[in-house]
């Protein structure tokens, strides 16, 4: 690539991966910057491009939900990040999980295959010069952030975000539990572990009293909401978790054959199925007491725990005053910001404002305008929502059809409302790309 013109891409992440390989599918040249292994976060354990830190799962592929229209688009868009996906599926329901090991080496694989990608593993601390997109996510390290909202001009915003427990399998008691899929929506993808109401309002007790862990300069309230610790949630009142991560409804207790009166959800972390995380169970507890904590679910009473629970701080910007909906900075032409860093929450909301970060920045080094998709889109109403929203109330956001116009009036009914958004934002966007391809 040597006298190539190239973009720079500032973090491997699902939005650096995907804005490397659009700006290749462009013809273009992109010189991705990782700082890992040398240089870690509080969330990761390798080295490897794409590395999930939270869930294994990119949520549900249901054609009527809003994270199913937003899949539906990007495949659209040729996302590297589903084709990853899609062939390391494991089993989980209506939900695209996947084995995270295989998943992050085959993203990596991708990318140093790409001839016209270059993989720098060093740190950037510093604002290059040209054409760069920054996607560094929200473990973005303290002296790049600081460089970062100097460049844009504008504050820095954050939230908690909690990571739940991941079981060896061998130690879970199948005799207190039950594989199963709600409505036997799959075939058996989920280990269910049931509790009684003695147990359960004894096992909610034990947490909302257990100690946390202290975070630094940590402020209460401060959690997204999509990803609230465990122990908040009990704190909420006794049944806050039965009808939340642990409501049972859909299952019924094949020893019971009762539906339980709450069930805690384990969901494989790989294909062979050896490591299973813990459903909803994101936690801020210290490690000793997550083990007691936990170990009261009868069916994980000998429960190994292969990672515990942990939380860290999320770093993002306040897009709408500093970001066009193309992703390019108001006060700096050319540089662009994908990720979370943009306010989406979701890995992959996340990946789809990579491709849109570098696809942006393919066309502005060919000296092309850069370009965005309709409002009535899941990706455009996104774009719009991180860049033109209120920015005095200000918060992430994952895809949704609250964010989306409103249906007509004549679509009546949830279901009607959803394939009415998912039909027409579909054809909304291949007319998009029919026009941009025609440029």
């Amino acid at each position: 690539m040597k006298g190539e013109i190239e973009i720079n891409v500032i973090g491997g992440g699902l939005a650096g991966v995907e804005a490397a390989r659009a700006i290749s599918n462009a013809g273009l040249h992109a010189r991705l910057y990782e700082m890992r292994p040398a240089v870690t976060t509080p969330a990761h354990a390798t080295g490897l491009l794409g590395e999930l830190v939270c869930s294994n799962s990119l949520k549900s592929d249901v054609e009527g939900t809003a994270s199913g229209l937003l899949k539906a688009e990007m495949r659209l868009l040729g996302s590297a990040v589903l084709d990853a996906a899609e062939k390391h599926r494991v089993p989980a329901g209506s939900a695209l999980a996947v084995d995270r090991t295989a998943f992050a080496e085959e993203l990596t694989a991708t990318v140093e295959s790409d001839p016209n990608i270059e993989l720098v593993r060093e740190e950037v601390v510093e604002i290059p010069d040209g054409t760069t997109v920054v996607a560094t996510g929200p473990l973005t390290s303290g002296r790049f952030a600081e460089a970062l909202h100097e460049t844009l001009g504008t504050e820095q915003l954050y939230f908690y975000d909690a990571i739940a427990p991941v079981i060896e399998a061998g130690s879970i008691d199948m005799g207190a539990a039950f594989p199963a899929a709600r409505y036997d929506k799959g075939e058996g993808d989920y280990v269910n572990c049931p509790l009684n109401a003695e147990e359960y309002r004894a096992f909610v007790g034990e947490l909302a009293a257990a100690e946390t862990a202290e975070l630094k300069d940590f402020e209460e309230g401060l959690f997204f909401e999509g990803c609230v610790p465990i122990e908040e949630l009990a704190r909420r009142g006794l049944d806050t978790l039965r009808f939340g991560p642990f409501k049972p409804v859909g299952l019924v207790d094949p020893q019971t054959g009762e539906r339980p009166y709450a069930v805690v959800q384990l969901r494989a972390e790989d294909a062979a199925g050896n490591y299973l995380g813990m459903v909803g169970c994101q936690t801020r507890l210290k490690y000793a007491e997550q083990e007691r904590v936990f170990r009261m679910v009868p069916a994980l009473a000998n429960a190994r725990f292969i990672r515990l629970g942990s939380a860290h701080r999320n770093t993002y910007v306040n897009g709408p005053t500093c970001l066009a909906p193309t992703l390019e900075a108001l006060r700096r032409p050319g540089f662009f910001v994908a990720g979370q860093l943009t306010g989406v929450e979701g890995y992959v909301e996340s990946a789809a404002t990579g491709i849109i970060a570098g696809t942006n920045a393919a066309r502005v080094t060919a000296g092309r305008r850069p370009i965005y998709p309709p409002a009535d889109t899941m990706i455009g109403s996104l774009l719009r929502y991180v860049t033109t929203g209120r920015h005095d109330a200000f918060v992430p956001a994952n895809a949704s059809y609250g964010i989306m116009p409103p249906a007509p009036p004549e679509h009546k009914g949830k279901q009607a409302k959803a394939k009415y958004r998912r039909k027409t934002g579909l054809a909304s966007l291949e007319i998009w790309l029919a026009g941009v391809k025609q440029e």
